[in-house]
């Protein structure tokens, strides 16, 4: 079993101050309550001021060790999307997972970058996926957007992974999209999928959107489909619960999904 906590939180934009404070309240919470993971937002150290994001991404090395110090103090894994570079300073969407000694055992830069709201303008997108193998089993790493190719979970599936981590910032009026799209995720590749949003509101004025509004609703579905925990649309929360990460290879070995593939007939490229 693995007991997981998902914070679902509003994002103060370019505050990192106010956000690592929330979320050290959080951070310690959970680890309260026995969670040996617990899972953020998509960029929930600083949210989406794209041109301030350009400024400061190369300083982030502070928050970063920040966010390890608080795994370490606590003995809890920590998830989520923050701002990161690429080296050559410009600013990535990067899934960071913290070990519960305060190591940093993973980066994900995230791959498809949202262009309907300009994100690939301001972003460098990633040029590959990551899996990990943790205590409890192996895990892929996605972020928010992620969700609408299903070949990134399917890739995982068959890595072995029995559950994908998401980051999410997803606003209305796409709340039937995510419902739909994390219940498909799990179902067709029988893993976990771990879905963690932000809630409250985000000024996209200088890409020509104004304001957004987080709908939440972060969950977490079995590999059968099922929800087995599910937040409400607008309060900030952190939801705890056991999950039986065995269930994923029940189900595989019950119902032969992946081998039934027909990979002589598709055309994915």
């Amino acid at each position: 079993m693995l007991n997981i906590s998902l914070a679902q939180m509003a994002v103060k934009q370019g505050e990192v101050k106010v956000n690592l404070e929330k979320a050290a309240s959080c951070v310690a919470e959970a680890a309260r309550r026995g969670s040996r993971l617990i899972c953020f937002p998509e960029m929930w150290t600083t949210g989406f001021g794209f041109e301030q994001n350009i400024q400061v991404c190369t300083k982030q090395d502070a928050t970063i060790e920040a966010v390890a110090k608080l795994a370490k103090e606590h003995k809890i894994w920590i998830s989520g999307s923050m701002l990161n570079h690429n080296g050559e300073g410009r600013p990535t969407n990067s899934h960071m997972l913290f070990s519960d000694q305060g190591e940093l055992v993973a980066r994900y830069d995230k791959v498809h970058l949202f262009s309907f709201m300009s994100e690939d303008r301001f972003v460098a997108p990633g040029d590959h996926l990551q899996s990990v193998d943790a205590p409890w089993g192996k895990m892929g790493l996605s972020v928010c957007y992620d969700i609408r190719f299903c070949e990134i979970f399917r890739s995982y599936a068959l890595m072995g992974a029995n559950m994908v981590l998401s980051p999410m910032a997803f606003p209305y009026p796409r709340l039937e999209h995510w419902q739909v799209l994390v219940r498909a995720r799990a179902i067709e590749n029988q893993m976990f999928m771990i879905g963690t949003n932000q809630v409250g509101g985000e000024n996209f004025d200088s890409v020509g959107f104004g304001e957004v509004t987080y709908f939440g609703h972060s969950c977490i579905i079995d590999p059968w489909g099922k929800t087995i925990i599910e937040a409400g649309d607008s309060e900030e929360v952190l939801l705890t619960v056991d999950i039986n990460v065995d269930l994923s290879n029940q189900i595989r070995n019950k119902m032969h999904v992946l081998q039934d593939r027909r990979t002589d007939l598709y055309q994915l490229n």
